[in-house]
């Protein structure tokens, strides 16, 4: 397999989750300016959408979609317990974490990066992700990760975008459960060695 990605990108998430359970897979950088690859190639013949993370299968097939790669990555190797099984009630609990994730606070940080936003407008698009906020408190204040049974993809993809808080001058000691959230993942040895080899 091979997984596209880009430094500071959503595809931390997949990558992690590679690194997790072990696969074997090669791992490629693309320029989100210019999209090209590392080698010179052309990235839009790889991912017309133009965007990390994109998956190439050993069959040439690419999967694109953070969800959509991390629940595949997990269904891969069952056993390591990433994702409940397809078909459960606990799997649809998963799909519910990294729909929220994927639509609230990736998407809500992701406008946070359109430097033609008036600062009135990110102080909107603050506020209403703080409310996001408090949701995910209300589940890490009792738990250690999104789902009762433990860590999980859902965890690496929020893991991944709560990073960019940070960089919008977020602090997030203001939600002590997210903080230490972000604490335990970074503590993981997946996420270490992810995050060293895409700052290398």
């Amino acid at each position: 397999m091979k997984l596209y990605y880009a430094p500071q990108a959503c595809s931390l998430a997949p990558h992690i989750v590679l690194r997790e359970l072990e696969l074997p897979f090669e791992l490629i950088r693309v320029d989100n300016r210019s999209k090209r690859t590392a080698d010179g190639a052309d990235f839009l013949t790889i991912n017309p959408k133009g965007y990390v993370a994109a998956l190439q299968l050993d069959n040439a097939q690419v999967l694109t979609e953070g969800p959509a790669i991390l629940q595949y990555l997990a269904d891969l190797r069952p056993e390591a317990h990433l994702a409940p099984t397809t078909g459960t009630f606990e799997r649809v609990r998963l799909q519910e974490w990294l729909n929220f994730v994927s639509t609230e606070i990736h998407g809500g940080l992701g406008w946070l990066f359109n430097e033609r936003f008036a600062e009135e407008v990110k102080t909107q698009i603050k506020e209403k992700l703080f409310k996001r906020f408090a949701v995910l408190c209300q589940t890490l204040e009792r738990q250690d990760y999104l789902l009762a049974s433990g860590f999980s993809v859902a965890d690496a993809y929020l893991f991944t975008v709560l990073r960019w808080a940070a960089g919008f001058a977020i602090d997030l000691q203001r939600w002590p459960a997210l903080a230490k959230f972000q604490a335990r993942i970074g503590q993981r040895p997946s996420v270490s060695a992810a995050l060293a080899a895409e700052l290398a």
